[in-house]
C-alpha cells in the first residue's frame, strides 16, 4: 500500500447541498445523543434540540418517562418550544393558535375542539421521536425504522474496548456532571471526527496532553486499536492539566484499565473518554457546513463534583482548545484549489479512509 492515501475532496467540507444530504441520510437517520436524562428531573421539565433540520423536544412526563417529539405543531407548523429547556405545568401549548398537547403528546385542547367531533387527538398529536438511554443521556433517532441500537451504539463501545463489560465498570450512568464546555467551532463536523480520531498532530499541537500520555507524542492512534488504553506517563499521577494527583479511581474500574485513556468513537456525532476518575463526552450539533457546535461534559463520581476540578477539566479543554483552532484552521483551505481534489493520508491517519468509505457509503444510501 503506498504511503499516501488520498482524502475526501475539498468540497465535501463546503458543499451546502453535501451537507444537506449528510444531515438527511446521517444525522437524521441514526442514533444522536441529544440530552443529559438527569438534567430533566420534574414533569413538565423540557429540552430542545437539533437534530439534522428539525427541532425536537425532549420532555419529562407525569409518569417519569422521558419522551420526544418533533417540535412543530400539527396545526398550521409553529414552533412548540422556541426555548432551549424550561419546564410547562400541564401542557406544551403552541402560541399562535393555542393548541394544546399533553406530556405523552396527545392532542388535549384546542379552541373550539368540542365542535370538531371527528378529530383523532391521537392521530394529530405531537410527532414521537425514538428515545432510548444509555450513559446517562437521552439517545434519539428521527429515522421511521432506527437502526439496532445494540449493534450500532453499544456495539461500538464494545468494539472498541474489545470487552462488552468494560464500559460498564466506569457506570457512566451513576455519574454526576462536573463542568459542561459548549464550543462554537467554525469548521465543518467531519474535520473534526477526523482530527479525533488520529493523533499524527499531538506532538505539534498537544504538549500537555503528551506530557501525560507520552505515546501519543509518536503519532500512535491509540483511539483506533481495539482494546488499547494509553498507559500515563510514569511520573503523572492523574489525568490533570500538571500530571498531579487528580482523584480516586472510579470504583469498578478494573487493575487493567487504571492508569489509561480509551477513546470511543460513536457515529456519526459521540466522542468518549474514559479515564480512571472521570469520564469526558463529546457530542456534535452540526448546524452548517462550516459550523458545528460541541458540548463536552465532564462526568464524576457524585462525591467528587463539589470539590475543585480546576486542573482534571482544564487538561482537556485545553486539548479541545488546540483541536477546534485547528479544525478552524483548516476549514478555509477546504475551498481552495490546492485542496480541490483532496489531501493525503500518512500511514499513522490511514484508518480515516475508513470513516470516508462509512461516509460516501451512507450518501449513497
Amino acid at each position: 500500500m503506498s504511503s499516501l492515501i488520498p482524502t475526501l475532496p475539498g468540497r465535501s467540507y463546503t458543499d451546502p447541498e453535501i451537507f444537506a444530504e449528510e444531515q438527511r441520510r446521517i444525522f437524521e437517520s441514526l442514533w444522536h445523543c441529544a440530552v443529559r436524562s438527569d438534567e430533566l428531573t420534574r414533569p413538565g421539565a423540557f429540552k430542545t434540540v437539533r437534530i439534522g433540520r428539525e427541532s425536537v423536544i425532549v420532555v419529562r412526563g407525569r409518569d417519569d418517562r422521558l419522551r420526544a417529539f418533533l417540535n412543530v405543531c400539527r396545526h398550521r407548523g409553529a414552533r412548540l418550544c422556541p426555548e432551549e429547556s424550561g419546564e410547562v405545568k400541564r401542557t406544551i401549548r403552541c402560541s399562535y393558535h393555542a393548541w394544546a398537547y399533553d406530556l405523552d403528546g396527545t392532542l388535549v385542547a384546542a379552541p373550539n375542539l368540542v365542535k370538531m367531533p371527528d378529530i383523532d387527538r391521537v392521530r394529530y398529536g405531537m410527532l414521537p421521536v425514538h428515545l432510548r438511554e444509555w450513559l446517562g443521556y437521552t439517545w434519539l433517532c428521527l429515522a421511521d425504522e432506527p437502526p439496532d441500537f445494540e449493534e450500532s451504539v453499544k456495539g461500538a463501545a464494545t468494539e472498541r474496548l474489545g470487552d462488552p463489560a468494560a464500559i460498564d465498570r466506569y457506570h457512566v450512568d451513576k455519574l454526576a456532571l462536573g463542568r459542561r464546555i459548549v464550543y462554537d467551532v467554525k469548521a465543518n463536523w467531519k474535520l473534526i471526527v477526523e482530527n479525533f480520531m488520529e493523533c499524527y498532530h499531538c506532538a505539534t499541537i498537544h504538549p500537555e496532553l503528551t506530557a501525560v500520555l507520552p505515546e501519543f507524542a509518536g503519532g500512535f492512534a491509540a483511539q483506533y486499536y481495539v482494546g488499547h488504553g494509553a498507559l500515563f506517563a510514569e511520573k503523572a499521577e492523574g489525568f490533570t492539566i500538571d500530571g498531579s494527583r487528580g482523584f480516586a479511581k472510579l470504583p469498578d474500574v478494573s487493575d487493567e484499565q487504571d492508569r489509561r485513556y480509551y477513546a470511543i468513537t460513536v457515529k456519526p456525532q459521540v466522542f468518549i473518554n474514559l479515564v480512571p476518575d472521570h469520564v469526558i463526552l463529546h457530542r456534535m450539533f452540526p448546524l452548517e457546513a462550516d459550523r458545528t457546535i460541541v458540548e463536552c461534559d465532564w462526568l464524576y463520581h457524585p462525591d467528587v463534583v463539589s470539590k475543585n476540578l480546576d486542573k482534571s477539566v482544564e487538561l482537556f479543554h485545553r486539548v479541545n482548545e488546540q483541536d477546534f483552532e485547528a479544525c478552524e484552521q483548516t476549514q478555509p483551505g477546504m475551498s481552495s484549489r490546492a485542496y480541490r481534489d483532496g489531501g493525503v493520508l500518512v500511514p499513522s491517519e490511514h484508518h480515516i479512509q475508513k470513516f470516508h468509505d462509512w461516509v460516501n457509503q451512507r450518501l449513497r444510501g
